[in-house]
């Protein structure tokens, strides 16, 4: 079928050589029984091109279910997979079908499936290598006929390395990959897109259209989206519903965009730090210099945000964990230095003296672990400890939140 056909129906916008590359992909290997991993951040469309694949595909009139692996209690993600039977726990009150079972002979979305914990890992190998499963509680072996389609916003071969991802897994999941691009990679894209939100929206809610000038579209352009397209949406949406002027300027559109996209959690700073360092590199680009800059400058801020929140949490709020020591010791003026695995970056003292392009740097004490503690903190206070709520604002699934709660002992 006609790669523009397939847009129109599933709604993709734009004219990218990958995303158009990736549709032709998801048509072809449709045909088969091949599981896909379907890899790329977060608001890039993965779950999309599950729905590509199951429509294209001999399953097409069977069920399609897609399981978000990270939204799964852990207590009970193998009896939402697998199914139970009666009295296997305290509620199983009934026998229960799992998913891997109502979606017999159709298609099985597995998002986020690097949250799976490692014991389930090993019966979802099991399901995909023969075709079967037992139910919690169960002895009878069960069989099902589902094709398996994944997808994640994690470099599963690095998760391998740190024992949170099962290798033979990985191999069985990614017969056939799948690499959304990010929006920043897509810049001739992104108006189209924009308009795209804009007429949905105001349509929906009868308002006249907003247009954007020029340097608003090009400023669209040169922003670096770390929420992709869902983020757009939400930019879109918003210039629609404040803005009472129907043309709007850069200057405008800027208020709407905040500074730094890539220092929302510690985790994306080391991340984001790890690919502008690269990974063993000898050397540092000038252009991925300038991304540590910008890095460390709103580093810094967040960090003197962090320790007046935890100053005046401290008065109202007598946690334990907020009140350690060495959480906030005296400031001291060190030299900047970016440590990524095995390898450390240091910005020449010149361009750190540049006072016309950055701000002073200096070395904070506090660490990314300690930043973090403090910001799961600040969430299950904001939340009244909603695990939930406080996992939403963070930016992680509710199971990775469980964790670092029992890992800095909150």
């Amino acid at each position: 079928m006609d790669t523009q056909v397939i847009k129109q129906r599933y709604g993709i916008i734009g004219n990218n050589a990958v995303l158009n590359r990736n549709i032709e992909i998801a048509v072809q290997v449709a045909k088969t029984n091949l599981n896909v991993l379907i890899t790329g951040e977060n608001g890039t469309g993965k779950d999309v091109f599950s729905h590509i694949i199951h429509d294209f595909s001999a399953r097409k009139h069977n069920q399609f279910f897609a399981v978000n692996c990270g939204a799964l209690p852990e207590g009970t993600i193998n009896s939402e997979l697998f199914g139970h039977v009666k009295g296997s726990f305290t509620d199983a009150k009934a026998d229960r079908k799992g998913y891997f079972e109502l979606a017999d002979k159709g298609t099985l979305f597995l998002d986020e499936v690097a949250e799976l914990p490692l014991a389930t890992q090993a019966q979802l190998l099991r399901v995909l290598e023969k075709g079967e499963y037992i139910k919690v509680g169960g002895e009878k072996v069960e069989h099902t006929n589902v094709r398996v389609v994944a997808a994640t916003n994690v470099n599963l071969e690095r998760a391998v390395q740190e024992g949170r991802f099962r290798m033979d897994l990985l191999y069985r999941l990614n017969v056939v990959e799948i690499k959304m691009p990010p929006l920043r990679d897509r810049k001739d894209d992104i108006p189209l897109l924009f308009r795209k939100f804009v007429a949905e929206f105001t349509e929906q809610n009868q308002m006249p259209l907003v247009r954007l000038t020029p340097d608003a579209n090009q400023l669209l352009k040169d922003y670096y989206w770390a929420g992709n397209i869902r983020q757009l949406r939400n930019i879109a949406e918003q210039v629609c519903l404040i803005e009472t002027g129907r043309e709007i300027g850069a200057e405008q559109l800027r208020h709407y965009l905040p500074d730094n996209e890539l220092n929302r959690t510690p985790a994306l700073f080391r991340h984001a730090s790890e690919e502008a360092v690269g990974n063993g590199a000898s050397g540092i680009s000038a252009s991925e210099r300038e991304k540590l800059f910008h890095l460390l400058n709103a580093m810094r801020n967040e960090i003197d945000d962090l320790r007046q929140e935890l100053n005046d949490m401290k008065q109202t709020h007598p946690i334990h964990s907020l009140s350690h020591p060495s959480v906030f010791p005296a400031e001291e003026t060190q030299p900047i230095r970016i440590s990524s695995g095995s390898h450390d970056a240091y910005a020449p003292a010149e361009e750190w003296r540049d006072e016309d392009r950055y701000a002073e740097v200096v070395e904070d004490p506090l660490s990314l672990e300690e930043i973090e503690r403090v910001n799961i903190t600040r969430a299950l206070i904001k939340h009244q400890n909603s695990r939930k709520l406080a996992a939403q604002e963070l930016g992680i699934s509710e199971r990775t939140l469980y964790r670092k709660i029992k890992q800095y002992g909150l």
